[in-house]
């Protein structure tokens, strides 16, 4: 019966334990699979994407309202198969979402995540 490593020593240290092992070679690929609201948040320019956020964090939903104005101006979203009218009402709906539920702070909390899905989008399209 061989002694188990005390604390301190490592398994790896032993060439018989199984510590430092080749790579096997195996990629993963994670997909984020997003729902019909949260694939509607437009790409839209840096700045007004942060001006988006600022008034989601004090005014929940109003940043996504001014949010849904931009696809009516050419933002593109990662809904390329719908219309612009049917994305803008998505955004719309995400707004009307947000404002009701901030009474019990869902809204707000949800508003805010929002904002800063959209100034990760926008850093990631500029």
């Amino acid at each position: 019966m061989e002694p188990s490593p005390k604390d301190g020593e490592s398994a790896a240290a032993e060439p018989g334990r199984g510590g430092t092992a080749p790579s096997s070679g195996v990629v993963v690929q994670v997909r984020e699979k997003k729902g019909p609201l949260r694939a509607a948040i437009p790409y839209m320019p840096f700045p007004v994407a942060v001006i988006c956020l600022f008034l989601n964090t004090f005014v929940p939903g109003l940043g996504t309202f001014v949010s849904a104005f931009t696809v009516l101006c050419g933002a593109r979203t990662d809904l390329p198969d719908r219309h612009m009218c049917c994305v803008f009402w998505l955004n719309i709906a995400a707004a009307l979402i947000q404002i009701l539920t901030a009474i019990v702070m869902v809204g707000w909390i949800m508003s805010i995540f929002w904002g800063m899905d959209m100034v990760i989008l926008a850093s990631k399209y500029s």
